[in-house]
């Protein structure tokens, strides 16, 4: 059995759910937003209105060991977690950009990052990631959907990743460059 996939996952009463077992769909909508996913044909989902629950179990349990079955089960299962706790709460990352003269902007939909080479980086800010920049230097970017948000910034840290000889570069703000000493010259 998994030990994942068997877990209730518990709704707060500010939370709606609908399961459409035809489309294999499961739509989520709170405070903060709303959230749609779409589950694998192994899986069965059913939202228990009594107890404000949702219950994650495979169409077949004799079948349980036949491929990625288990997998399955576990990771639908913690995705609809993680989607509840995004239309509750919302999930938010914070980036740094650290260098001198090395700036970030944002004009309408665009983030403009100023990070040493010679022409700006634009990229497009996706549609349900709101981003934010303070003192030109940092970025937050908050959203429903954790992987939107959690793919977004690590597009934005792809763009010049941290070095540990200095420690320039774009950075999560909890991250922690290792820093390695320069060349040591003889006395």
């Amino acid at each position: 059995m998994s030990r994942i996939g068997k877990q209730l996952i518990t709704v707060p009463a500010t939370v709606k759910v609908a399961v459409n077992t035809a489309t294999r769909t499961v739509d989520l909508q709170g405070p903060k937003g709303k959230n749609s996913f779409c589950y694998r044909p192994e899986v069965v989902v059913a939202f228990n209105a009594a107890n404000n629950s949702i219950a994650c179990t495979l169409d077949d349990i004799s079948r349980i060991d036949e491929g990625n079955r288990r997998a399955y089960w576990g990771t639908t299962r913690a995705v609809l977690n993680k989607m509840v706790k995004g239309v509750l709460d919302g999930y938010s990352i914070k980036l740094e950009v650290v260098g001198v003269g090395w700036t970030s902007k944002l004009q309408g939909k665009k983030l403009i990052l100023s990070v040493g080479f010679c022409n700006p980086i634009d990229l497009i800010v996706p549609e349900g990631v709101i981003c934010t920049v303070d003192n030109n230097t940092i970025i937050t970017l908050a959203g429903v959907d954790a992987q939107k948000v959690g793919a977004f910034a690590s597009l934005i840290r792809s763009q010049r990743k941290p070095e540990p000889y200095n420690g320039k570069g774009i950075k999560y703000a909890t991250e922690v460059i290792a820093r390695k000493k320069g060349k040591a010259f003889g006395a």
